[in-house]
């Protein structure tokens, strides 16, 4: 495990004979991993504002909202590029598998569209009105169908990156496992672009969200994207805050141990000085450096 932030020390250092779950944590110490808003104070303030500029971005940017899927929720934005030919982005949300919808996110599209990259924020069914493979396979028909008919909407149909923050960064890399049926077509995506994810459900199912996640033991590793990494013919970029939980941080360190040793890792990268939510919100932010990150990655494996 990386080093705790030595500002938890105290609160976190279990007592002597108190059990540990997972790894070196106890049971609470575990839980408090899984529960990001706990870490950042003014969480509630960040996530207002996703909204906001969420709603802003919709009034300024040009906007197809198109069905990918036969369930309701199956829907998607569609913000394009002011040229044709573009790169796509499709964007993955968060929300612990269980809040939000495309339209508290929005705001991604900003920087990426005045950069000149069409993207594509998903919408789909939150826990527990569906299972999690349900979420994963509608995640997966959202981008088979952005790959299928990006030359309709002016996108580049060989330049397709996916993104996702937290839960949705879990469901991004699952839904671009090949080893699964139905997998997405050889080549349809250039890139993952995953932020502060949850990569290994064994340590979820151990924590407190077991309440609301239910799938059985031996589907941890199944739906466990570092336990899939041999399935992937996409490469592989991970961003994490400095602020995130101990557990993110080290799940995002661990998966990308991983991707490099099946040589898809593209890079890694911390933002120093950042919480969980507030690493999300500058993913809308022009000339912030995770945004820039994003694009720059975007353009350079489009060139690929």
């Amino acid at each position: 495990m990386q080093p705790r932030q030595e500002q938890h020390l105290a609160e976190l250092e279990p007592a002597r004979d108190e059990p540990r779950v997972f790894l070196d944590y106890t049971q609470q110490e575990l839980d408090r991993n899984f529960n990001q808003r706990g870490w950042a104070s003014n969480a509630e303030a960040v996530i207002a504002k996703y909204k906001e500029r969420s709603f802003e971005s919709r009034k300024h940017l040009r906007l197809e909202t198109v069905r990918y899927g036969a369930s309701s929720d199956e829907i998607l934005d569609i913000f394009p590029a002011s040229t044709r030919n573009a790169p796509i982005n499709v964007f993955v949300h968060g929300g612990a598998w269980l809040h939000f919808t495309k339209d508290d996110y929005s705001f991604v599209a900003m920087p990426l569209v005045a950069s000149g990259i069409t993207t594509i924020v998903l919408n789909f069914t939150n826990l527990p009105q569906v299972s999690l493979p349900e979420m994963i396979a509608q995640v997966r028909r959202g981008i088979r169908w952005a790959a299928q008919n990006a030359t309709q909407f002016g996108g580049d149909p060989e330049a397709l990156c996916v993104s996702g923050w937290s839960s949705g960064a879990h469901l991004a890399a699952m839904a671009l496992v090949n080893t699964v049926d139905e997998p997405l077509p050889p080549g349809s995506v250039n890139l993952a672009f995953c932020v502060s994810g949850p990569y290994d459900m064994e340590p979820v199912m151990l924590s407190a969200r077991s309440a609301y996640v239910k799938i059985t033991k031996d589907q941890q590793r199944l739906l466990s994207p570092r336990h899939n990494a041999g399935g992937y013919d996409t490469s592989f970029f991970l961003a994490y805050a400095e602020k995130d939980t101990d557990e993110f941080r080290r799940q995002s360190l661990d998966f990308a141990a991983v991707l490099d040793r099946t040589q898809r890792l593209a890079g890694t990268q911390c933002f120093s000085g950042l919480n969980h939510f507030e690493l999300a919100e500058t993913l809308g932010i022009k000339g912030s450096p995770l945004s820039d990150s994003l694009i720059e990655k975007i353009k350079t494996f489009a060139r690929q």
